[in-house]
């Protein structure tokens, strides 16, 4: 049994079937399937440790607490982040974003100022800063993309001025699958007084994150596309901004006195993590960075490794597609692919091959400005991760080659 192989066994849903055929899970930017370790932490803290955090002095309450917290510092030490206060747990990336977008906002943007978000990024990294320039009174501006899907970084220097406060960036692309260069972003932002934001909702996937050297100001990401449960995510942020940033949402936790003539916060982290949090879902974190640490394994990472070259290269002979993300060595690539097939409708691709046991993603990927820089109303996507094997990347091949056929005729 080879080591893939031995990694799906893990994973209960890869052994299901779909209209009587294997299911072949391709969706993996979407929503990673989760392994019997975080299904089984899950299940145990709804069983046996389901209690309200830090506010109980009873046994069950402490267990839960101590689950909570425990998680904390195994996120603290996945990210290389310099002390646990920094590592705020929310409901998502999404959440994450909309933290900063609104706490951030109060304390350092004003009337005049400017957002930079790059014209590679998913809605969620879009529409807070939307919300936020229009409450504001401030400027979002646009880092823009070549027609290969990278980033057009010599325009980085026009961007920024002496009035831009923040730019957004994803880590890797949702859509294009490329891996951003963040640290130079980041030095040359920097250098200008300009703090950045990286949505690594992809990046905590498919690279080793250490935000210390990747020197960014903050960092999100959420569990359900690293194999945790869903509705649970982080927020990494430098203790000295986060100090200096005011709550979101106010509510039990988040306090430290409450009186008719004031109230008074918490320290960090508590101050941003207001109300029940989730007890059963944020502990299964552990679990899945436990795996995401073993899927870096090098056989692992030689599989994916080849799967992606197999992939590229179909893509890249064949003129019906049209690749997009496809940077000129490969290198920067992950194993996720967005393309279209001239004259067939992107959705109706993947509806076939559904039927034939595929699951992958098509329409926007929630990324309608992207879609417009490329004069198309959506693609098809497909994402592979560590338990995929190359078998199932000549199926999706061959089957793809039926799809088309059926649609030609």
């Amino acid at each position: 049994m080879t080591q893939v192989e031995k990694i799906r066994k893990e994973f209960p849903e890869l052994g299901e079937r779909v209209y009587g055929k294997p299911l072949v899970y391709l969706d993996n930017a979407a929503t990673s399937q989760r392994p019997l370790s975080v299904i089984r932490k899950w299940t145990e803290m709804s069983e046996k440790y389901n209690a309200n955090l830090h506010r109980a002095v009873h046994r069950i309450a402490d267990l839960a607490t101590a689950e909570y917290e425990a998680t904390r510092d195994a996120v603290r030490e996945y990210l290389n982040a310099a002390a646990r206060e920094e590592i705020i747990f929310t409901a998502g990336a999404t959440a994450s974003i909309n933290l900063v977008a609104f706490s951030f906002g109060e304390a350092f943007v004003r009337a005049g100022d400017e957002i930079v978000v790059s014209e590679a990024e998913h809605h969620s990294n879009i529409v807070p800063w939307q919300m936020l320039c229009e409450r504001k009174g401030a400027k979002l501006k646009v880092l823009p993309v070549d027609d290969r899907g990278c980033l057009r970084l010599e325009s980085l220097d026009a961007l920024l001025t002496p009035r831009t406060k923040l730019l957004c960036v994803a880590h890797i692309s949702n859509v294009l699958g490329i891996v951003n260069p963040v640290r130079e972003i980041v030095r040359a932002c920097h250098a200008r007084n300009c703090a950045v934001l990286v949505d690594g909702a992809q990046g905590i996937v498919h690279e080793r994150v250490d935000v210390q050297d990747l020197g960014c100001d903050f960092y999100v990401f959420s569990g359900h596309k690293v194999y945790a449960a869903p509705g649970t995510g982080v927020l990494y942020g430098r203790r000295e901004l986060l100090e200096q940033m005011p709550p979101y949402m106010g509510g039990g936790e988040m306090i430290g006195t409450v009186r008719w003539s004031g109230t008074t916060y918490a320290p960090l982290p508590q101050k941003f993590e207001a109300g029940t949090q989730n007890l059963a879902g944020t502990p299964t974190l552990r679990p899945a960075l436990e795996w995401a640490t073993a899927l870096r394994e090098s056989a692992v990472q030689e599989n994916l490794e080849t799967i992606k070259l197999f992939i590229l290269n179909k893509l890249r002979s064949d003129k019906r597609f049209r690749l997009y993300g496809d940077p000129e060595d490969g290198k920067d690539k992950i194993p996720l692919f967005s393309f279209s097939v001239e004259h067939l409708h992107h959705e109706d691709l993947a509806l076939i091959l559904d039927k034939m046991g595929i699951a992958v993603r098509s329409g926007q990927m929630c990324a309608e400005p992207l879609m417009d820089r490329f004069g198309v109303t959506g693609m098809l996507r497909v994402s592979f991760a560590p338990y995929n094997t190359l078998q199932e990347a000549e199926y999706l091949m061959e089957s793809l080659e039926r799809a088309i056929k059926m649609l030609e005729r």
